[in-house]
């Protein structure tokens, strides 16, 4: 039974339950302000509270200091908007404990809205990893993507 009365039966097939997001999340402007040691632990501090407490898997991510991509999925019940809320509000949390005074004073810190594409293969997350992790090095931050500090994976989603 379509769990989803307004949406076309086929598309059961093609978006199963628990689909892997990949999402990307920018700062406001493009502000480079994530790029740091105390905004990747604390997201990666988030990520694991949020499998271990709620089964929301956060696989491979890369912090950019203007934007974070990250492959992520949950359980039924998982509300993608919701969380990404919550991930937003912890990253402004360890940005303003290690900023000047002034620097707390930052009003704004993301875009309003975050982009999501639902993957439907194994060969769309290799291909979306494979860019997303040469996005330091097309940056000229690095030579290799390995020596970028601020990605990584946190939880294997192994269904992909």
């Amino acid at each position: 039974m379509n769990k989803y009365p307004n949406v076309p039966p086929a598309l059961d097939r093609l978006f199963p339950s628990n689909p892997v997001f990949f999402v990307t999340i920018c700062t406001y402007q493009r502000r480079a302000l994530l790029a740091t040691d105390a905004v990747n632990d604390a997201f990666v501090r988030f990520s694991r509270r949020a499998y271990e407490e709620h089964g929301i898997a956060v696989g491979r991510y890369v912090i950019m200091p203007d934007h974070i991509h990250l492959f992520i999925c949950g359980p039924n019940d998982f509300e993608l908007g919701r969380w990404i809320g919550m991930l937003k509000q912890c990253l402004e949390k360890a940005l303003a404990a290690t900023a000047s005074p002034a620097g707390r004073r930052l009003q704004k810190i993301w875009q309003r809205r975050f982009f999501d594409h639902v993957l439907r293969n194994e060969e769309s997350y290799a291909q979306k990893w494979n860019y997303v992790r040469d996005n330091p090095v097309r940056a000229d931050f690095v030579e290799n993507a390995d020596d970028w500090p601020f990605a990584g994976e946190i939880i294997p989603i192994d269904r992909i």
